[in-house]
């Protein structure tokens, strides 16, 4: 059977989408990048042919994160909630002679603690991991982005949620998720996308001893339909698409990567 010239004409795009990969020749930044679902992203952009800039807060984490990824992975020590170190930050980046085609603003952490018992020295922490890190992660590196950029956000699907004992760490992802829409507005002139991604559980290291033990991990997974918590892949796998021209036409969107279990 003769086929189509659409046909063919689609076969031949999707030889070139093979052959070519997503991010070729592309500079991203991905912060807080030394374990986790930041290394997985890191990793994953290596592997589309970017050149990725790390940072991380713990020299012998960022040692072995070059040593993981090789020589695409340039690495930054410093604290993403210091204005100091994203100053020296972006300076390295600008002695790189490259715009950024990508940022990911992933360094963040948690530490809360129920109502009753929150101090001001935990509220501050949480909120400059999470808030101002992203905040003036984005701001300070745009001087050196380019024009038509793409920004991920790494939110939570804890920004959504209420459960007890994490309400500043709930509040901080929720924060983080709105940035994505006032940053869209604010950067449409120069055409940058930002959107934010909100992972469920992700099976990093440290994950069952952080959730409680094994039983807890099975009990979450009974908790999401695909039936499964998240490979750090599949969740790097979501960034990468946000990061790419794949997704040219979302902005200012949350991608939610939870297998679904925020939807039930």
């Amino acid at each position: 059977m003769r086929r189509s010239s659409w046909y063919r004409n689609l076969l031949r795009q999707e030889k070139r989408t093979v052959e070519r990969l997503a991010l070729e020749g592309q500079l991203a930044l991905v912060t807080g990048a030394t374990a986790g679902i930041g290394l997985g992203v890191a990793r994953r952009f290596v592997s589309e042919g970017a050149q990725v800039v790390v940072t991380g807060r713990r020299r012998d984490r960022l040692q072995d994160a070059a040593d993981r990824l090789g020589p695409a992975c340039l690495t930054f020590q410093g604290d993403m909630s210091c204005m100091e170190d994203l100053d020296r930050l972006t300076g390295y980046i600008s002695s790189l002679g490259h715009p950024l085609d990508i940022v990911v603003a992933n360094a963040g952490g948690g530490g809360d603690r129920a109502v009753d018992q929150m101090d001001e020295e935990t509220y501050d922490r949480v909120m400059n991991l999470n808030v101002k890190s992203a905040y003036f992660t984005v701001r300070k590196a745009l001087p050196h982005m380019a024009d038509g950029a793409r920004v991920v956000l790494v939110s939570s699907i804890s920004g959504a949620n209420g459960d007890p004992g994490h309400s500043v760490y709930n509040a901080s992802k929720a924060a983080v998720r709105s940035l994505a829409r006032s940053f869209t507005s604010d950067l449409r002139s120069r055409g940058i996308r930002v959107n934010a991604i909100s992972p469920g559980p992700t099976l990093s290291e440290g994950f069952a001893s952080f959730v409680g033990g094994q039983a807890a991990v099975e009990r979450i997974e009974q908790m999401i339909p695909v039936g499964h918590i998240a490979s750090i892949d599949e969740t790097a796998a979501a960034v990468l698409f946000l990061a790419s021209h794949e997704s040219s036409y979302v902005a200012g969107a949350e991608l939610v990567v939870d297998g679904g279990m925020s939807q039930v």
